[in-house]
């Protein structure tokens, strides 16, 4: 498959940036929208068709260069036994985990194959589409699967677990990294292209304890799709200088969060790994000349960087005008970057 997203995280040089969005299969589609009305998250993740429709909507309405399976990284959390459910409010498990109950957990693969059928279905619909998998990184997965209440949008009972029961903590981590390489192997073959792993809460522990404790299993998930021949890209949100333990041993690419400019990045990150992102999605909000003018500003970085994939810094807001992100692929794919 010839495609330029491809091209680029293969380490081909191509005339622009291969372009698409975190969080683009939903939130501001009205295409999405409408579904939604319809039938709930977790009843269109479980169904394949309704998985791959939404999947691919991003392909047909922002025109984007590849897509990304819709799925959820709680699905780890859930498969090891904790009871996920969606509730208006966001997802939650009803047998959280706690300082007292927390030695319960078992994988069930079984509770994934869904997951797969959805994969292989979009891939049928249009094989001629890049598909990106997932997961949760092994931090992130932890710090949610202590959320009983879904109210609560902070983190402060896991990682207070996480401080006060260090070995107990690292077991759970080791159970959430098995469980997510068998996925990844499984996304694999299952027909996806490049695997991304979200470390969303990367940056809730100090980098050089994330490097310590919990690096070593993000390099292992990444590594096992390495193995299998698939391209990988981590997303350590708000790493920030632990960006220079970043190395090819890790990863082929690196997805840059929106708090630092990309020459920073690029001068932190090992030159043999490549680079994701890393625009606020509030840039959105600015009228179509001010969103031109930054793009503007990105032409030199993009011309001299030819290992570089246009992307969000994190996930796209619910209220951003979708008509702005069609205008912003455009003027990508329109754009001459003098490569």
């Amino acid at each position: 498959m010839n495609n330029i997203f491809l091209d680029t995280i293969n380490g081909k040089s191509s005339s622009r940036p291969p372009v698409w969005f975190m969080r683009q299969a939903g939130r501001i589609l009205p295409s999405y929208r409408k579904l939604k009305e319809s039938h709930n998250f977790y009843d269109m993740m479980k169904d394949p068709e309704l998985s791959s429709e939404v999947t691919l909507l991003p392909i047909n309405d922002l025109g984007v260069d590849s897509a990304i399976l819709f799925s959820d990284i709680l699905v780890i959390p859930d498969a090891l036994g904790l009871n996920l459910i969606f509730t208006k409010n966001g997802p939650k498990f009803t047998n959280a985990l706690n300082n007292e109950n927390f030695n319960h957990l078992n994988f069930d693969p079984q509770k994934l194959e869904y997951i797969y059928t959805n994969i292989k279905k979009t891939v049928e619909i249009k094989n001629t589409t890049p598909l990106i998998g997932f997961c949760g990184g092994p931090l992130t997965t932890f710090m949610f699967m202590f959320r009983g209440d879904e109210t609560q949008k902070s983190f402060k009972d896991a990682i207070k677990f996480f401080y006060n029961n260090r070995e107990e903590s690292m077991k759970i981590i080791e159970q959430i990294t098995e469980a997510s390489i068998v996925y990844v192997e499984n996304q694999i073959k299952s027909g996806i292209q490049c695997f991304q792993l979200f470390e969303t809460y990367c940056g809730s522990i100090p980098y050089d304890l994330y490097k310590e404790c919990i690096l070593p299993y993000s390099k292992k998930i990444l590594n096992r799709a390495k193995e299998l021949d698939c391209p990988t890209i981590f997303f350590p949100k708000d790493f920030s200088l632990g960006l220079k333990y970043i190395n090819k041993d890790i990863c082929d690419f690196v997805s840059i969060d929106w708090t630092m400019k990309l020459e920073d990045a690029r001068n932190l990150v090992d030159k043999n790994v490549g680079l994701q992102g890393n625009m606020d999605p509030r840039i959105f909000y600015y009228n179509e000349l001010k969103i031109e003018s930054y793009l503007e500003s990105l032409s030199i970085f993009g011309k001299n960087n030819h290992d570089w994939i246009f992307n969000l810094g994190h996930g796209f807001l619910p209220d951003i005008d979708y008509k702005k992100v069609q205008n912003t692929v455009k003027w990508i794919k329109n754009k001459n970057w003098n490569r």
